[in-house]
C-alpha cells in the first residue's frame, strides 16, 4: 500500500519505524504533536492489538477508540493517516457490521479537517468522549450519504437497463455484459470492452458507440485522437 504511493520518499514502506517522528513544525522541539518513542510504540502496539480483539465494547465506539489510537501511536513514518482509516473498514467488516469494506468517512474528516484534527488532539489530551462523538457523527453523516448514493445509483441502473433491453436480442446480452462491468471499471477502452464480451476491437468499438448513443458512455477527452478512453461520467459523478 506504501510502494510508490504519492509524495513517498521514505524508505522501507509498510515497516514500523525505527526512529522518531512527529506531527506539525519543523523540528521535535517545535512539533505540534510528538509521538512514542521507538519502545514506547512497540508496547503500545502490542496493547493495540489485544484492544481490537477485545469483544465487549460497542463496535462503532471500539472503532473510534482503535482509529484514534492507532493514529495517537503513529507507528509509520509515512501513511498512517491512510492505514488508520483503512483500519475502520476492516474492523467494522471483520465485525460484520459492512457486507463490504467500504464506509468512506475519508471524505468527511477532509471536509472537518480542522475540527478532526482538533479532536484527535483533543483525545492524546484524554476528551475521549468528545473524539467518540465526533466519529459518531462522521458515521451517521456517511451512512445517510451513502444510502442516498445507492438510491441514486439503482435509478441510473434500471433507466440504463431499460435502454439495453430494448435493443436487439444479441446487442442487449453483450450490452448488459458491459453494463454490469462498466460499474466496477467505469472508465474504459476499446480493449477493456474486448474483454468484458470477447469481440474483436472492431467489435467493442461498435459497442462504444451504441453506448455513446444511448448515452451511457461518452468520450473522456474530446481532443484525443488515439488511446481514446471513455467514462461511465453519470456514474462517476454519483460520487462526487
Amino acid at each position: 500500500m506504501m510502494t510508490g504511493a504519492r509524495s513517498y520518499h521514505f524508505s522501507d514502506p509498510g515497516e514500523f519505524r525505527r526512529s522518531q517522528n512527529w506531527i506539525g513544525g519543523t523540528t521535535i522541539d517545535n512539533a505540534l504533536y510528538v509521538p512514542p518513542t521507538v519502545d514506547d510504540m512497540v508496547s503500545a502496539l502490542n496493547d493495540l492489538e489485544k484492544f481490537i480483539n477485545q469483544d465487549h465494547l460497542m463496535p462503532m465506539v471500539h472503532t473510534a477508540l482503535l482509529h484514534a489510537q492507532f493514529e495517537t501511536i503513529h507507528p509509520f513514518l509515512y501513511g498512517n493517516g491512510r492505514t488508520g482509516r483503512l483500519l475502520i473498514n476492516l474492523f467494522l467488516y471483520e465485525r460484520q457490521l459492512l457486507e463490504k469494506p467500504v464506509l468512506f468517512l475519508s471524505s468527511y474528516f477532509k471536509k472537518h479537517q480542522k475540527i478532526y484534527y482538533q479532536m484527535l488532539e483533543g483525545y492524546h489530551n484524554g476528551s475521549v468522549f468528545e473524539w467518540v462523538e465526533f466519529f459518531l457523527d462522521a458515521v451517521i453523516e456517511t451512512a445517510h450519504e451513502s444510502i442516498e448514493m445507492s438510491k441514486k445509483i439503482a435509478v441510473l441502473v434500471e433507466a440504463d437497463m431499460r435502454k439495453i433491453q430494448a435493443l436487439g436480442k444479441r446487442e442487449a446480452e453483450s450490452g448488459v455484459k458491459v453494463l454490469q462491468n462498466l460499474y466496477n471499471t467505469p472508465i474504459v477502452n476499446s480493449i477493456a470492452i474486448s474483454g468484458f464480451t470477447g469481440f474483436s476491437r472492431n467489435g467493442a468499438q461498435k459497442v462504444i458507440d451504441r453506448f455513446i448513443a444511448l448515452d451511457i458512455l461518452q468520450l473522456r477527452n474530446e481532443s484525443d485522437m488515439y488511446g481514446r478512453t471513455y467514462i461511465y461520467k453519470r456514474y462517476v459523478d454519483i460520487f462526487q
